[in-house]
């Protein structure tokens, strides 16, 4: 997330995951400031970044982790950056922080931009199904498929269990949006998914 510094590959201090080739959502983990939108942050050129496309002036200078100092426009800041581990979090390609700033905690969660875009497409269905078009039920997490309980021409009913996926040795079950019809099955027991990847469609 910044424009001008090497990375450096200390996990306890999250480094790693602050120095990223694409863009990166960042949005305060829910608590008081919850209200807060994300904003995409990406690389520009030395000594900026751009915030949902404007280029603001920053610079973050590691020191010894987790201690780092940050040269914005508004002066320069003391900061800690503590990586929280979370493996459903994770799983889901989400990284949580804790980030002290000048004295001031908050906690962060920080996802690429691709793949926040993938989750939207992946989450679509419940618009869908709220229409009452067909809906395409799609892969929220990368993961093994263990089990598909419906074939095409199935009947469902709203929350009746559709499949299981497997991630991070967790099982997540996949359940009906709503009552329907299966229309498609497009996985089976033991498939490799990728976040975003059609698993069926219910009508």
């Amino acid at each position: 997330m910044t424009g001008d510094r090497e990375p450096r590959t200390d996990e306890r201090a999250g480094w790693a995951a602050t120095a990223t080739s694409g863009a990166v959502i960042v949005g305060l983990a829910r608590g008081p400031e919850a209200g807060i939108e994300p904003v995409v942050v990406g690389k520009g050129p030395a000594g900026f970044v751009t915030l949902d496309g404007r280029p603001e002036r920053a610079r973050l200078i590691p020191g010894d982790p987790p201690r780092a100092r940050l040269e914005a426009a508004d002066g320069d800041h003391d900061i800690l950056l503590t990586d929280l581990p979370d493996p459903r979090r994770s799983a889901a390609g989400v990284r949580r922080f804790e980030v002290v700033v000048d004295g001031w905690r908050f906690e962060v969660d920080v996802e690429s931009e691709h793949r926040a875009r993938l989750r939207e497409r992946a989450s679509s269905g419940r618009d869908d199904a709220a229409r009452g078009g067909p809906v395409e039920l799609r892969a929220i997490i990368p993961g093994r498929v263990v089990s598909v309980d419906v074939a095409e021409g199935d009947a469902v009913d709203a929350g009746g269990r559709l499949l299981v996926v497997e991630a991070m040795k967790m099982q997540n079950e996949l359940r009906s949006p709503r009552s329907g019809t299966v229309g498609r099955v497009a996985v089976g027991p033991g498939q490799t998914v990728e976040l975003g990847d059609l698993l069926l469609v219910v009508e």
